[in-house]
């Protein structure tokens, strides 16, 4: 029987209750993971329903293994058999994979990325509407926010109102149509198809709701339209719904996250019961205080107040520098004193800001001090070359309908395949209205081209045929592996990197992620469930869209991040920098007036903090080359004043400074003395 003795009270309501729907209002710290993940297997252990019917959706890969992993840890890696834990966009691709006849796909359907999506926008915008690529992340932004709310192409014709609107109805309508020639999705197809799916085809719906009997929802502030939307098809006039989530914290509106569908909750199931876990199990006092404090300032429809049993801790520092560059040198310089000082590690520490573009100044602080660091939000495992090299080639084995696949891999390595030739065959296969690929065995190419461009086409064609029958009719991963060595990739990333020894990492990362689809293989077949070619790049693909480095790095070092990026962790010693107005909050938000994002984004920063909290902002900032004078964030001013220590608002003298960075120093040699 699942052990519900370590939760706290509110948590153990919420685990427990199955007479309806349920919101649990979750603030920052207070153990969320903790009640889903138990409120699960309550919901197998003691009310019976079979794992195969439950589904527990979030918004990251790595929750999701993270929440499947405890499940399996509370009921036995059998007991959890068929249990749904994933992403909203997994559990889409798996409608579609399985409705794919109702949706109007073909099997093998491809997942592209946004770099794939955006150069299919391109091409659509320059040959229709003469378009040099300067609208061409405003319209792909655009059409997004336009997938998400569910407005299909035509609709988004009926609507526009200016000539721009009009522009990017048009462009939506026959990019639409060539994903569909392509066989197809993007991103945001993962949750549009099934939803619409589910509103027109009954038969459908009732399938799914039949399967997913009991659903679970994680960060539900997130949520977008069409995600609150299928979530209601999914439950339908059932009460099997448990939504976890905090209004304090949602922080992605400019994503389409919707704050609201909390509130619409109450509208749309008239039954919903409330639970609030408060109790935080991460911060000291004064933090808490410092985040209720600031949090108090928005508009509420549910009211809120974090506290915690871990004492009120340190107080909250303000430091005021003179510039910029002083205000990167006191956060390098604490690090340093504070882990000497308390034995602490790197890690302990992380670095928060508004903007990416803030990070330079604190790297080469930290370059300097020759303290370690990781910048959150560098290279992607997926978005290297070969990796997107090797994709390429597999997205084409599931999907030979993939011409931007195609495109990236019929040269790499090179196989003297011109541009002219690829124009021609591009402009005969859409004359035909077939894919690349399939064109190349037309006989009509014949008139197209000359002889031997036509012969190296069908020998590459023939080959990529060889490799597909082999990788669907024996072991995929041999047949991927014959594929690897029949091109000489090994060879051609020797031609194209620096060193020998690049080269050799790079082909190490290739390996690597043939031993992924291998293990993915075996563990499907471990589970007992089945894990085809399909199956596995499509997981790959949608993990190299989610997941863009969320892997997590055990080494000793200085965290650096956007507040955004923070989001969902935790750290000892939080600095947040850069706390002056316009850019905290940002100036985009006080000419919207949307500061109310930016406070909740404010909030979430200060509830990473577990011990000390230190805020820090520049009298002067340089832009554009120019030291400018700077006003420090509003939401300095909404801080309880009694739990702060403010330094630097007295000015101080050049010889004062320099006579305390000597103390500092002096203090500092005494410690390593000790040593």
């Amino acid at each position: 029987m699942v052990d519900l003795s370590q939760l706290n009270p509110r948590q153990k309501e919420a685990a427990k209750y199955i007479d309806g729907p349920l919101l649990v209002l979750a603030g920052a710290g207070s153990g969320k993971t903790s009640v889903i993940t138990r409120k699960i297997a309550y919901l197998i252990d003691v009310c019976g329903i079979k794992p195969h019917h439950i589904a527990a959706l979030t918004f990251t890969n790595k929750a999701a293994r993270e929440m499947k992993e405890r499940v399996m840890a509370l009921v036995g890696r059998g007991g959890a058999r068929g249990l749904t834990v994933s992403t909203f966009h997994n559990l889409g691709l798996n409608i579609i994979r399985q409705e794919h006849n109702v949706a109007g796909y073909k099997p093998g359907f491809s997942i592209l990325d946004q770099d794939d999506c955006r150069g299919i926008i391109r091409d659509v915008m320059h040959r229709e509407h003469g378009d040099d690529g300067d609208m061409v992340e405003l319209v792909q932004n655009t059409i997004s926010s336009l997938k998400n709310d569910l407005v299909i192409p035509e609709q988004a014709i009926k609507i526009a109102q200016t000539p721009q609107d009009l522009l990017v109805a048009q462009t939506y309508v026959t990019y639409q149509r060539m994903l569909k020639a392509y066989n197809a999705v993007d991103f945001d197809d993962l949750i549009m198809v099934p939803t619409l799916l589910f509103k027109n085809n009954p038969e459908v719906l009732t399938r799914w709701q039949k399967k997913i009997r009991y659903l679970l929802v994680d960060e539900y502030q997130d949520t977008n339209t069409s995600q609150y939307e299928l979530v209601k098809y999914l439950v339908g006039h059932r009460t099997g719904l448990t939504v976890v989530g905090d209004d304090d914290q949602s922080i992605y509106a400019w994503r389409g996250a919707r704050p609201e569908n909390l509130s619409l909750l109450k509208k749309d199931y008239p039954t919903l019961k409330l639970v609030k876990l408060e109790q935080n199990y991460r911060s000291t006092g004064l933090i808490l205080n410092a985040a209720n404090r600031v949090i108090d300032n928005n508009p509420h429809e549910f009211e809120k107040r974090l506290w915690s049993e871990m004492g009120y801790g340190d107080p909250i520092k303000i430091l005021k520098c003179r510039n910029d560059d002083v205000e990167s040198e006191r956060i390098a310089a604490e690090i340093i004193e504070r882990r000497l000082r308390y034995g602490c590690g790197y890690r302990d520490f992380a670095v928060l800001y508004r903007g990416n573009h803030q990070s330079r100044a604190i790297e080469m602080k930290l370059q300097a001090y020759q303290v370690p660091y990781k910048l959150s939000g560098g290279q992607s495992f997926f978005g290297r070359n070969e990796i997107k090299d090797i994709m390429g080639y597999l997205r084409l084995l599931i999907n030979p309908s993939d011409d931007a696949a195609l495109l990236r891999v019929i040269n790499t390595p090179r196989r003297e395949i011109g541009p002219t030739t690829i124009e021609k065959l591009s402009e005969y296969a859409t004359m035909r209205n077939t894919s690349m690929l399939s064109a190349t065995t037309e006989m009509g190419l014949e008139q197209q081209l000359m002889p031997k461009a036509l012969d190296r086409l069908r020998r590459f064609g023939h080959w990529l045929d060889n490799i597909t029958r082999n990788a669907y009719t024996g072991d995929p991963v041999a047949a991927i592996k014959e594929m690897i060595n029949d091109i000489d990739y090994e060879s051609y990333l020797l031609q194209n990197s620096g060193t020998p020894h690049q080269a050799e990492r790079r082909m190490k990362n290739v390996w690597y992620l043939v031993d992924s689809i291998q293990k993915m293989i075996d563990k499907a077949d471990e589970e007992g469930d089945e894990c085809t070619i399909e199956d596995a790049v499509g997981k790959l693909v949608l993990r190299d869209m989610m997941e863009q480095q969320e892997k997590e790095d055990e080494t000793d070092q200085v965290q650096l991040m956007t507040l955004h990026a923070s989001k969902g962790l935790e750290f000892p010693h939080v600095y947040i920098m850069g706390l002056e107005e316009e850019l905290m909050p940002h100036r985009n938000s006080i000419e919207a007036d949307t500061v109310e994002e930016e406070r909740r984004l404010m909030y979430v920063g200060i509830t990473r903090a577990k011990r000390t909290l230190t805020l820090t902002y520049a009298a002067k900032r340089r832009q554009y080359g120019e030291a400018m004078a700077t006003t420090h964030s509003r939401f300095l001013d909404e801080l309880p004043p009694d739990d702060l220590v403010w330094e630097g608002r007295t000015e101080v003298s050049a010889e004062e400074q320099k006579q305390r960075g000597q103390e500092t120093l002096s203090s500092l040699k005494n410690m390593l003395a000790d040593f």
